[in-house]
């Protein structure tokens, strides 16, 4: 059948996966519990019968800030099919950002995930005159739960109220709003992004195209589903028609993975460097033979190209995907057939690397404004170092003179949420949005993102920097966790460290190097001496004006509680660069 709108799955699902038992899988009290076609229609139909009779309509906003779990779907389809706006917010993020999005949107309701986040939500809601109600997806002693609503969706189940759902439903188009995703931005308050059913539903059905995965097959969601890029990949797994297994959160991942052996799943650049750091760690535990063919597999696997090596070449990586890889595989619960990875630069290492290992990653590219996928590396098409092809012919690039991809598209955004003025600026007269990454066309047709240009800079010299690049090189070190480079008007470039604590602390257990905590030890001549010894190795790979000259290694490990990162794992600049302002000074005063 054909899909226009978003609830439009559920038909789908009807039609053509009716018998499937385990559409969503979750962990509950320790067990994995799952939820039928049955469940997902019922579940969903209730609760936007629910909302009708709550006095919900078209146009209306709900809130949600949860983890990834079904009650998500089942609220995320139950508004959509009655035209109410879903505005999914990230959990970790900072009380004035939740003011600033729940007023704004202009929230009926707000629905959470658990007592924690309720505590937190709970004073923030009580200020907004919008929101009417809060409800949990937790059942929790004395607090109002989002079942209420499906209970209220059954009473008033019979024939005029479905008659009534199906008319509102008809009503809906492809393009009305389906949601509103709050850029998580790196400066500033979140702008928020109005997506439709088409920027979502178009992209579906080419993924599916692109991708060999069937019903048969299952996926693994830990990004939060608040995020754009799990937003598509969640639709695309449904399209599809796989079973869908939810993490029990972002610590156990590697656990569940093995539990769950999927097929695929969808991740950011981060958590696979992280996976790779600790498969180098276990390496260098590995004595003697062991240990020298494991780093003469990764040596392999890092020089890996999709054509032209030789026969002997091909001989080797055979037996080490036998001896080594298998291993790896088996990590990732042996059934991997890809993993998509977007949201930042993929370094080019990872990419062949794992390829190497049989463990393919294809990396593409987008914005929460193009609902996500611009371009895609795929099965039929792959070339490293690139974010691959345009996802269909319907998809316009070009590139800017100053060299900033612009973009059209059908699933290019209507705009911003009461803000013109803003939405002016991303697309010009001419309908090109601005993505305000730069790059270049390779072979024709391959992508390849070089920088953002607002966070190139130009030294005192007059040559410029684009520290993204710089900062990718660098984090090949397993000592470095994090690093963001200065210099802007500067004669010099320079960088502030977080490091690999994990790494870092085990590295000093060999090494016999005494500390008494991270403070203690990131002052310390002969730490100081190490890191700057990785930084001038990864300069060779640099031209001279890139080149880092001085550092400064911070005890802090950098994250999105602690505001160095947005929720989408982004550095904050402007934020890093005030925190260790001193620092950053003393760099240049010298």
């Amino acid at each position: 059948m054909k899909i226009k709108r978003i609830f439009d799955l559920l038909e789908r699902y009807r039609t053509e996966f009716s018998n499937k038992t385990d559409v969503f899988v979750a962990k509950e009290k320790g067990n994995w519990v799952k939820y039928s076609t049955k469940d997902y229609i019922e579940n969903s139909n209730l609760f936007g019968l629910g909302l009708l009779k709550k006095g919900l309509k078209k146009g209306d906003t709900i809130a949600t800030v949860s983890n990834n779990r079904p009650e998500w779907n089942f609220a995320d389809i139950g508004m959509s099919m009655i035209g109410v706006i879903h505005v999914p917010i990230y959990p970790s993020i900072s009380k004035d950002e939740y003011e600033h999005i729940l007023k704004h949107s202009e929230a009926k309701i707000l629905i959470v995930s658990d007592l924690e986040l309720y505590n937190k939500l709970k004073p923030i809601a009580d200020t907004i005159p919008s929101i009417q109600n809060i409800y949990t997806f937790d059942k929790l002693e004395g607090i109002k739960n989002w079942k209420e609503i499906i209970d209220l969706g059954k009473e008033n189940d019979n024939e005029i109220s479905r008659s009534e759902l199906k008319t509102i439903s008809d009503s809906i188009t492809e393009n009305d709003l389906h949601t509103i995703i709050y850029t998580s931005g790196t400066t500033g308050m979140p702008k928020g992004v109005m997506l439709t059913h088409k920027n979502f539903v178009y992209q579906m059905i080419y993924l599916d195209k692109l991708v060999s995965l069937d019903f048969n097959n299952s996926a693994i969601s830990f990004l939060p589903l608040c995020h754009v890029l799990e937003r598509i990949g969640n639709y695309t797994f449904q399209y599809i028609g796989l079973s869908i297994y939810y993490a029990e959160s972002i610590e156990k991942v590697a656990e569940n993975i093995k539990e769950v052996k999927p097929f695929v799943f969808v991740t950011v650049p981060r958590l696979l460097e992280r996976v790779y750091d600790k498969i180098l760690e276990k390496g260098k535990e590995l004595k003697g033979i062991k240990k020298l063919l494991f780093f003469n597999a990764v040596e392999t696997g890092l020089n890996f190209e999709l054509t032209g090596k030789s026969i002997f070449y091909k001989m080797k990586l055979s037996l080490y995907n036998k001896i080594i890889f298998s291993k790896w595989r088996e990590a990732l619960g042996g059934n991997i057939l890809m993993i998509i990875s977007g949201g930042a630069a993929l370094q080019e290492r990872l990419a062949k690397v794992f390829t190497a290992a049989e463990i393919y990653i294809f990396e593409g590219y987008g914005l929460t404004e193009t609902a996500p996928v611009i371009c895609i590396n795929h099965p039929n098409a792959v070339k490293f170092g690139t974010v691959g092809q345009k996802l269909a012919p319907e998809q316009e690039i070009k590139i800017a003179d100053d060299g900033e991809i612009l973009f059209k598209g059908p699933n290019l955004m209507p705009g911003y949420f009461k803000d013109d003025e803003k939405t002016a600026e991303a697309i010009d007269s001419e309908g090109w949005f601005h993505t305000g990454d730069i790059g270049k066309i390779e072979d024709l047709e391959f992508l390849k993102i070089t920088d953002r240009k607002k966070e190139i800079f130009k030294l005192s010299t007059g040559k410029y920097v684009a520290p993204q690049v710089i900062e990718n090189v660098m984090k090949e070190s397993l000592f470095i966790d994090q690093i963001m480079i200065c210099g802007e008007n500067q004669k010099f470039t320079s960088a502030v460290i977080s490091p690999n604590f994990e790494f870092l602390h085990e590295w000093c257990r060999r090494k016999k190097i005494a500390y008494r905590d991270n403070e203690d030890l990131v002052k310390k001549k002969r730490i100081i001496d190490r890191f700057m010894k990785e930084i001038n190795f990864h300069n060779e790979k640099l031209g001279k004006t890139e080149q880092i000259k001085k550092i400064f290694v911070c005890a802090d490990t950098w994250g999105t509680n602690t505001g160095e990162l947005s929720p989408t794992l982004k550095l904050k600049r402007r934020y890093v660069k005030e925190k260790y302002q001193h620092e950053i000074q003393k760099f240049y005063k010298e």
